[in-house]
């Protein structure tokens, strides 16, 4: 046995008491470092992180609307319209809202007005609207491919349209025209709902079957575009890597300073008004640091830095971006150039 004397006691306590106390202090730093870190790591992977996370929350929508919202009329002529509209609907409402989120969209409009589209090429206009559009499909695609699969908006829609003469020993005796309307709810009459599951089986096997399809073609569609892009490309895979690298953080950064630059000029205002201006330390610190350095950026400035930029060189200096192309050219006379 190894005695602990209590002097030994005391000082084992003092030192994991320390221990705890500097964990507690620094808990906050090491979480936002942490933090930082991942969000750093994730805007590497921009493109591939972004439709997947599209993509799972499409697929949570879409569970969550087939449990909670989705309810077949059984009616017939409602049916084909309310399973198309499940379908449709939803996916076109998501197309159009991935359009609108994304950033390219508005330089393309941007540049649009502002340049009339003068140094818009074939090529550029190809690219940029295949960019828009590969990742506003995401969330359609993901949502139509759920839908199929799952099969319940398409047993709605098409369950009317079913031929019974494809279902074994289905009795066609008194037959209405509008009863096969009423399987998806299980509301036939009482004669004919043991064909309930046969009708359900066979028309989810084409909504499944139609649902692979629709994967494989999106996959093997993909895949060549990104061997097209590949091909095509004047440049190499890792300085492809190396301009989504630099787009991202150069977004970060631009985001960041134009939020302080807003502060500082909306804290002189606020000071010129009020006679002063409530800021933490933090900000205080910051925007003194800044006192001088900062003024007011002019229109054309903006405008000459927004817009739709694609990879150029100019005299054998790589251009990344409209910011990078201002920066280069900035002193010079032919800004048209940029």
């Amino acid at each position: 046995m190894i005695e602990i004397s209590s002097t030994n006691e005391s000082l084992i306590y003092q030192v994991f008491s320390h221990f705890s106390n500097s964990k507690s202090v620094n808990m906050s730093t090491i979480t936002s470092d942490y933090i930082k870190f991942m969000v750093n790591y994730f805007k590497t992977k921009d493109a591939m992180i972004f439709n997947s996370v599209i993509g799972l929350g499409t697929l949570v929508s879409q569970t969550a609307y087939n449990i909670l919202a989705f309810s077949c009329p059984c009616s017939p002529q409602k049916n084909y319209l309310y399973g198309l509209a499940a379908i449709g609907v939803p996916a076109l409402t998501l197309f159009i809202i991935g359009v609108m989120l994304n950033q390219n969209t508005w330089n393309v409009v941007s540049e649009c007005r502002s340049r009339k589209c003068r140094t818009f090429s074939l090529t550029a206009a190809f690219v940029l609207l295949g960019s828009i559009g590969g990742r506003a499909l995401v969330a359609p695609i993901t949502w139509t491919v759920i839908s199929l699969l799952r099969g319940e908006a398409y047993v709605c829609a098409f369950s009317e349209f079913m031929n019974p003469l494809n279902l074994e020993n289905f009795t066609t005796v008194n037959l209405d025209p509008n009863l096969m309307a009423l399987f998806p709810c299980k509301a036939a009459p009482a004669s004919f709902r043991n064909y309930s599951g046969e009708v359900q089986r066979q028309l989810k096997y084409e909504s499944q079957l139609l649902g692979w399809l629709l994967i494989g073609i999106t996959a093997a569609f993909v895949f060549l575009v990104l061997c097209l892009k590949n091909c095509f490309s004047s440049l190499g895979y890792r300085q492809e890597a190396y301009w989504s690298q630099y787009s991202s953080i150069e977004q970060d950064l631009f985001q960041r300073t134009a939020e302080l630059h807003a502060k500082y000029h909306a804290a002189e205002n606020v000071k010129s008004f009020f006679g002063f201006v409530a800021l933490d330390d933090e900000d205080k610190q910051l925007l003194s640091d800044c006192k001088g350095i900062m003024s007011a950026i002019p229109k054309v400035e903006w405008n000459r830095i927004t817009g739709v930029c694609l990879y150029r060189e100019i005299d054998d200096q790589a251009l990344y971006s409209r910011l990078n192309k201002w920066a280069m050219y900035r002193n010079e006379q032919d800004l048209i150039r940029i």
